[in-house]
């Protein structure tokens, strides 16, 4: 890597792929009109997801393209005893960072990436570090979340 200084490296975008698959939560009718069907459910929380990602920028991370020609599919879960629908998305995504690109991933909808580019990637200590403390960070931030919303002290 003759030539090469240490921010070349650091500071190159990474390109990636990225599989999302957002959660459909079928809702029961009332009487016997308004129901709404498992993956319709999740087909709707999808387009949901893309129309923020699309109008919300996400700090560090600019999504080049969004395809969702992925079909919806439904899996049982055992921890509720029902089936589940999950409708994909895949983004063309370029991140600031390898830390943009933590905080992204985290989600509880994600479910693949692919890095595009760069091919290899060096990183010094203090990258290390900083790599992990950001994983740290986004599962704490996790735990609280998870904390808040099922009451657990």
């Amino acid at each position: 890597m003759a030539g090469l200084q240490a921010s070349d490296i650091i500071d190159r975008d990474i390109k990636a792929k990225v599989r999302l698959d957002i959660k459909g939560i079928a809702r029961p009718g009332r009487f016997l009109f308004g129901g709404k069907p498992m993956d319709k459910a999740a087909e709707d929380a999808r387009e949901q997801q893309v129309t923020l990602l699309r109008n919300v920028p996400v700090q560090g991370i600019h999504i080049d393209d969004i395809d969702l020609g992925i079909e919806t599919y439904t899996v049982y879960d055992e921890s509720t005893n029902n089936e589940v629908a999950y409708a994909p998305v895949i983004l063309q995504i370029t991140a600031d960072s390898l830390e943009d690109l933590i905080k992204f991933i985290m989600r509880e909808d994600f479910r693949k990436i692919e890095i595009n580019s760069p091919t290899s990637l060096s990183l010094y200590r203090y990258d290390i570090e900083r790599l992990i403390f950001a994983i740290a960070k986004e599962l704490r931030d996790y735990r609280q979340h998870l904390e808040r919303t099922h009451n657990l002290h």
